[in-house]
């Protein structure tokens, strides 16, 4: 009978699991399924760290209840009132963290190196092979879309990034307005993007796919809508995206670009495409808005969300409507 209760018990706890497991998501695990070669040495990392740990928790664990079965009242133990001092138990309470902190210390610092986003030793090992150059990208966060500006490509993108696979990209970021957290989980981890400030970052991804991009930090009502998609092409099909992107109707330049960095939800999530972008364009973001430039939020975006939301997806369907 007993065993039978106590089996029961045991199905009983192996459905409890799958109940606390209920908000976990279904999809990929993006910390590590990593698919560049950023996210696979932070991901190397993390490993590390959480093997270091373990070897303190869980022979911690045991003596625990080790000690509480061996000295438990009935077990008739030795009782020692007088007992004070070991120099083993001393070494090993003290030594073992010590050890600990020295091991968790020296790749702390390995890893900061290896994915420092101004200069990370990882990709200037591949920056050493015989790779292709390195991939300048601006990257400006306005209220609430992420700019894509490809200098020696004179094309800009908003909404979607695309880079050519194992090769190594490098950012210079900055915002129009608060600071916006710039993180794409599967290629790299996540970096400040403040107002009126240059930040960098860089990356390199390995496997082709498509990738989810976000920011991490929240900054005002458009903030749910601030995702971009990230696709990882050969560098072939890179070259032909960037040839259309470079026929692109719309063209950019600074004045146009004041008109663009005006609050705006992108509702539907397009892409949008510009040609024929005018040189220095992140310079003179990051100066303008060092000299107190900023563009407001409209009242109504604010007061009524759902209102604002209506009437700009109604405006979106209009045109392309008349498309």
């Amino acid at each position: 009978m007993m065993k039978k209760i106590w089996g029961g018990g045991w199905r009983f706890l192996a459905l409890l699991s799958t109940v606390l497991l209920g908000g976990c998501s279904s999809r990929d695990f993006w910390l590590f399924d990593a698919k560049g070669v950023i996210s696979q040495t932070q991901v190397h990392y993390m490993v590390i760290d959480v093997v270091v740990m373990l070897v303190i928790i869980i022979p911690t664990a045991l003596l625990i209840m080790w000690a509480m079965w061996r000295y438990r009242k009935s077990a008739g133990a030795t009782y020692a009132p007088h007992w004070s001092h070991s120099n083993a138990i001393e070494a090993i309470v003290w030594g073992v963290p010590i050890l600990t902190v020295a091991v968790l210390s020296y790749y702390s610092v390995e890893a900061i190196y290896q994915v420092n986003p101004y200069k990370p030793t990882v990709l200037a090992r591949a920056e050493a092979a015989p790779a292709p150059r390195p991939l300048e990208i601006d990257v400006i966060a306005t209220d609430w879309r992420w700019v894509f500006i490809y200098p020696a490509q004179h094309i800009m993108s908003v909404g979607r990034l695309v880079i050519p696979v194992d090769t190594p990209v490098k950012f210079r970021l900055t915002s129009t307005s608060v600071t916006n957290d710039f993180y794409i989980p599967q290629l790299v981890g996540m970096i400040d993007v403040m107002p009126g400030m240059r930040v960098k970052q860089a990356l390199m991804a390995s496997h082709v796919g498509t990738y989810e991009g976000f920011s991490a930090d929240y900054s005002g009502a458009g903030f749910s809508w601030m995702n971009f998609q990230t696709d990882a092409v050969p560098s072939a099909q890179f070259q032909q995206w960037t040839k259309q992107a470079q026929q692109a109707p719309q063209h950019m330049d600074y004045a146009q670009f004041d008109l663009f960095a005006k609050p705006d939800i992108s509702v539907s999530g397009k892409p949008e495409y510009f040609s024929d972008v005018e040189p220095g364009i992140f310079d003179h973001v990051v100066g303008e808005v060092m000299n107190g430039k900023v563009w407001p939020t409209p009242m109504g975006m604010t007061e009524n969300m759902v209102k604002y939301l209506q009437k700009q997806r109604a405006s979106q369907a209009q045109m392309q409507g008349e498309l």
